[in-house]
């Protein structure tokens, strides 16, 4: 651990999310994706990318609307995990300890100043494949699957948020994350931040919402080993009907190649891949990029598209 609490929290372990229409939903993570299901509970049903030691990557609610449940971010011990309760409780975003996840094993339940449930975790259960259908590969969680964008593994998560600057005070001194990159409008106002809690240079971000509305979700990314997988889940969305917002192309800030589609349920999926860029300096000073700057849209491909910048789920108005 550093001692503003950086690495206390290992990765974004998991994420629920919610579904009006969850049986086509299952059918986009599982046929397209090349999720597998490893379990039911009630309305939901878990969803493990072949790559994730852990049991489920994605918990699927359905829901009377679109939408996100909680997060789930792995602490890197049990010590670790103390100092964050602690750290959150200070803060006056503590809800409580939880054992409701069968995978999972204590959980303390906090909220982010928007209202973003997140579930802080140590004791989780490895994903366990069905007898004779394991990898050939000791080190790897599963097989490959082989059909679809042959998703490896949950990438970042993208909220919207309403009071930009409370969410960056929640992130740097409850959870011990760190700033890599920001937008600052001309009037001084941070617009979007992106932190990180590993090496990846950035898990969690928070853009503003312009309805001003608590809650919401922009998009969760799931991240591909290689460019051609994004160039062919194109391919497979278009042959099935999803709807794709916009990409192939490469994002400027972090330099992310993706490709954003809406999932049956009309939540925003990101396919993702950022190559081998890691933050790996200790003393990282946070890029700062401008209203003209961010204004110029992509690194290369389209002109980014209007909806990008409006559509969240749930709906609202």
């Amino acid at each position: 651990m550093d001692s503003d609490g950086f690495r206390d929290l290992a990765h974004v372990g998991s994420v629920e999310i919610f579904t009006p229409v969850p049986d086509q939903s299952r059918s986009f993570f599982v046929d397209l994706l090349g999720m597998s299901e490893t379990g039911r509970q009630g309305d939901s049903v878990y969803l493990h990318a072949w790559d994730d030691y852990e049991k489920f990557t994605v918990k699927l609610t359905g829901s009377g609307t679109s939408g996100i449940g909680r997060t789930y971010l792995r602490a890197s011990s049990p010590e670790a995990l103390s100092r964050r309760v602690a750290a959150v409780d200070k803060l006056g975003l503590g809800r409580g300890w939880v054992k409701d996840e069968p995978a999972l094993g204590d959980v303390y339940l906090c909220v982010d100043p928007d209202g973003h449930e997140i579930g802080l975790y140590w004791d989780t259960e490895r994903f366990q494949p069905p007898a004779g259908k394991g990898p050939s590969l000791k080190n790897q969680a599963d097989r490959f699957p082989g059909r679809g964008a042959n998703i490896r593994r949950l990438d970042h998560v993208n909220y919207l948020g309403v009071d930009i600057p409370a969410i960056g005070d929640f992130l740097r001194t409850g959870l011990g994350a760190r700033l890599t990159e920001q937008i600052q409008l001309d009037n001084g106002n941070v617009s979007a931040i992106w932190y990180h809690i590993s090496d990846k240079s950035y898990d969690l971000v928070y853009t503003n919402d312009w309805t001003g509305t608590n809650g919401r979700l922009h998009h969760v990314a799931f991240a591909t080993d290689t460019r051609d997988d994004i160039l062919r889940a194109a391919d497979v969305m278009l042959d099935n009907g999803i709807h794709i917002e916009t990409g192939p192309h490469k994002h400027a800030i972090q330099q992310t190649f993706f490709l954003y589609v809406y999932e049956p349920g009309g939540n925003r999926i990101e396919l993702c891949n950022a190559g081998a860029r890691l933050v790996l300096a200790p003393d990282w000073a946070p890029v700062t990029w401008t209203q003209a700057e961010r204004a110029k849209g992509q690194a290369w491909g389209l002109k980014t598209i209007e909806s990008f910048h409006t559509h969240g789920t749930p709906p609202v108005g």
